[in-house]
């Protein structure tokens, strides 16, 4: 079993880590900090939570050295579901000013949090960018899909507790496009590491998740 607070000292001690290349103030880190938790905290979210945050926190450690950008990603990492709100279509677009509006704080100049923004708004299409950053950060958010079928299974348990708004028969046929949507794909990873990593294992879940629907 993870230990929730373990996994919550490692993500706030990297998100200070990032602020403190901005400002040497306390204060603000703790600021920031709190308003990321209380957003990723929220009691409807079942997945898009601070597990998800660590689980990608992980992903994007293992390919650090990769990165061009690596500040601007671990920016990205925080705040690209800071806004979610299962009934509307502009979560990413909030979320990405949310980020540039909270850089700015820091005297981030408009090149860097328009790196952000535009990772961030990139996971919510997750298509191939010719920023090879970008690929990085959307094919950790996409790990889950390639993840064992027990952690799967509680996966699409945890999606569904947070759309329980709608009843099945709007649920299914939403969840269904989205799956053949990723099937259809000639590869759901956008970056060697990640296919070879989880793109057999993916395909087989996304197939499986299809049968129960």
């Amino acid at each position: 079993m993870i230990n929730f607070r373990v996994f919550m000292d490692k993500l706030r001690h990297t998100f200070y880590e990032l602020v403190q290349r901005f400002t040497d103030t306390v204060s603000v880190a703790d600021r920031l900090w709190d308003e990321i938790a209380k957003h990723y905290s929220a009691r409807q979210r079942h997945y898009h939570n601070l597990s998800h945050l660590e689980a990608m926190r992980g992903e994007l450690v293992s390919v650090t050295e990769e990165l061009s950008y690596a500040e601007a990603v671990w920016f990205a990492l925080y705040y690209h579901d800071l806004v979610y709100n299962v009934g509307a279509s502009d979560n990413e677009e909030k979320s990405a000013t949310l980020a540039q509006q909270r850089l700015a704080t820091l005297g981030a100049d408009h090149t860097f949090t328009d790196r952000v923004a535009r990772h961030i708004i990139a996971t919510k299409k997750h298509e191939w960018s010719p920023d090879q950053d970008t690929n990085f950060l959307v094919d950790a958010d996409l790990s889950i899909l390639g993840v064992s079928p027990e952690r799967y299974r509680a996966y699409t348990q945890q999606i569904r507790k947070e759309y329980a708004v709608y009843p099945d028969f709007l649920y299914h046929p939403g969840r269904r496009k989205v799956l053949r949507h990723f099937l259809d794909l000639p590869t759901i990873y956008k970056t060697e590491i990640f296919r070879n990593r989880y793109e057999a294992q993916a395909r087989k879940n996304l197939a499986w998740e299809l049968t129960q629907l």
